[in-house]
This record gives C-alpha cells, structure tokens and sequence, in this order.
C-alpha cells in the first residue's frame, strides 16, 4: 500500500514561513503529478499547487508569488515552502499524487491522499 505523509505544520504568526514535507512510501510517483490542497473548516477543500516529473509547476492565484513547490524524487518527498503566510491560509494542507495533468485542480482528480498536516496562521 502506497502511503503519503505530511509533516512540517504548525502555528505561525501571519507574514511568517513554514515548510511542509509529504514523503511517499516507495518511488511510485517519479511520473504522476503531486500537489498540495487544503481545506478550513467549515469550506471545500481546495487546490494549493501541483508540480510535475520535469519540474512543471500550477498555483491557486491565491498562493502565487508567496508559495513554492518542489520535489525530490530520489527522496521520494515533496514539499511546499510557505512564506508570507496569511491567517486566510490556515487550514489542513493534504499532499497528493495522480496520473494528471498539472493544471488539474480538483480533488477527484488525485488518487493518492496523506492524512493531512495542521497550518494555523494567527493575526
């Protein structure tokens, strides 16, 4: 069984940074896309960014130019740096992987789910 984990989360004052880690069971993802969605309460979970096998990258307008993906496939982790942060960014951040397109930005259009890792950001 294939298995995403999150970690990194936390609480950070707003214009802080945080970075968040998803490590993959095995090296099963070298050619899926993966990403990060999040979710607060209370609201649909929503697309953060995606990025590809050759480094092609998507964001949410909301996150551009404050967040960063990138991954490791020889560590067999991706990971989401967060600057800027803003208390509308906290939610629980979901690390993903499918055989899609990048610009891909809806949830069920992702296989493979982590069980999710805490952002709160105060004001």
């Amino acid at each position: 069984q294939v298995q995403l984990v999150e970690s990194g989360g936390g609480l950070v004052q707003a214009g802080g940074s945080l970075r968040l880690s998803c490590a993959a069971s095995r090296r099963t993802f070298s050619n899926y896309a993966m990403g990060w969605f999040r979710q607060a309460p209370g609201k649909e979970r929503e697309f953060v960014a995606t990025i590809n096998w050759i480094g092609g990258t998507y964001y949410a307008d909301s996150v551009k130019g404050r967040f960063t993906i990138s991954r490791d496939d020889a560590k067999n982790t991706l990971y989401l740096q967060m600057n800027s942060l803003k208390p509308e960014d906290t939610a629980v951040y979901y690390c993903v992987a499918g055989r899609v397109d990048i610009t891909v930005i809806v949830p069920r259009g992702y296989d493979y789910w982590g069980q999710g890792t805490q952002v709160t950001v105060s004001s």
